[in-house]
């Protein structure tokens, strides 16, 4: 047996555990699950939009639960203030009847960290997340603090139409690996809920992985191979999220009218109509990240076009900016993105 070939059979192993720690509290939100545990695996954050009641915030305590990692839960309110979760300035006495300052560090210093109805803070306080989620580092009054590793941050939201709601800052949104729908359940997974939750019994999850685990199944993702075509498909379908390029008076006629027939080729119509600003590269970067971890846990070391397919919508859907008119017409990101990989060619 290659190296490899261990490694991603212990991959496989360790993941499967994990994820079945997880089914043992959670029913019905395979999908959602899954890309929960892609989220954690690539070194991202997650973003679960759900109506109250579907199980997102008892998900995310699971995850918590079955890894062996320091947990933080953030309750999002409007009077929420950036100090109150990073953390802020304090006196405190020395011993010897002096005062100084003493940073008293927030609850977002942990490694996986519950940001609950987060769109339910104002976009001041959003905002103070987009160091932390990036850089992975805090900074206060001109001090600069290393958030430790792994840092993860799984956040809840309501869907927009609810009231008391801010929409997410579209730098915000970026941030996300992926963006996570928490429908409702089926009927058989409502009565094996009711058995669960109803009943003497309480079920929790175990601790079944490692913060040091983690951090090499990480490593792992990284180095998986990508062939340029499947590379080359990602690009193609981050290109073509994006509508066409308003023309410009400097530029020759000609050239844009070459530029724009080449693009108008690989963009469907509902594109050009309805959507504002296209996906980041971070879509990209998110896509090609969750196709590597859709290959592992298939026991394969090598992505295809049809793993980039397969993630494209929660890893794209948050990324679509619509414009007026879609979002007058009530219009889901998801179709876009559907239409899109309908007429892609996948060379």
């Amino acid at each position: 047996m290659t190296s490899s070939t261990a490694a991603v059979s212990g991959f496989v192993t360790d993941v499967q555990r994990l994820r079945d720690e997880m089914g043992k509290v959670i029913v019905g939100h395979e999908g959602v699950v899954e890309g929960v545990v892609m989220a954690l695996l690539s070194g991202g954050h997650a973003l679960l939009e759900g109506v109250p009641g579907l199980g997102k915030t008892m998900l995310v305590r699971t995850l918590a639960d079955a890894v062996d990692l320091t947990f933080s839960r953030i309750q999002f309110t409007p009077d929420l203030m950036p100090a109150d979760i990073l953390g802020t300035n304090v006196i405190v006495d020395d011993g010897r009847g002096g005062r100084g300052f003493q940073f008293q560090r927030g609850p977002l210093f942990a490694n996986v960290v519950l940001a609950d109805e987060i769109n339910r803070a104002t976009p001041k306080t959003q905002s103070a997340l987009l160091e932390a989620m990036q850089e992975h580092s805090i900074t206060v009054s001109k001090t600069t603090f290393q958030l430790e590793q792994p840092f993860f941050v799984l956040a809840t939201q309501n869907p927009l139409e609810m009231e008391g709601t801010y929409p997410l800052p579209e730098a915000q949104l970026d941030r996300f690996f992926v963006k996570l729908k928490v429908g409702f359940p089926s009927h058989a997974a409502l009565h094996t809920i009711l058995d669960r939750t109803t009943g003497e019994g309480n079920v929790r999850a175990q601790k079944v992985l490692s913060g040091p685990r983690l951090l090499e199944l990480r490593q792992l993702v990284r180095q998986v191979p990508v062939a340029r075509q499947v590379q080359d498909y990602a690009v193609r379908l981050l290109e073509a999220t994006h509508p066409a390029p308003k023309p410009d008076a400097k530029t020759d006629a000609k050239t844009d009218a070459k530029t724009d027939a080449k693009t108008d080729a690989k963009r469907p119509g509902l594109v050009s109509r309805y959507v504002r600003f296209g996906a980041s590269p971070r879509g990209a970067q998110a896509c090609l990240m969750a196709a590597k971890i859709r290959a592992l846990l298939d026991s394969r070391f090598a992505p295809s076009t049809d793993d980039i397919k397969a993630v494209a919508k929660p890893t794209l859907r948050h990324r679509l900016i619509l414009n007026f008119e879609g979002e007058a017409e009530g219009i889901d990101p998801d179709t876009v993105i559907d239409a899109i990989l309908a007429e892609l060619p996948t060379t």
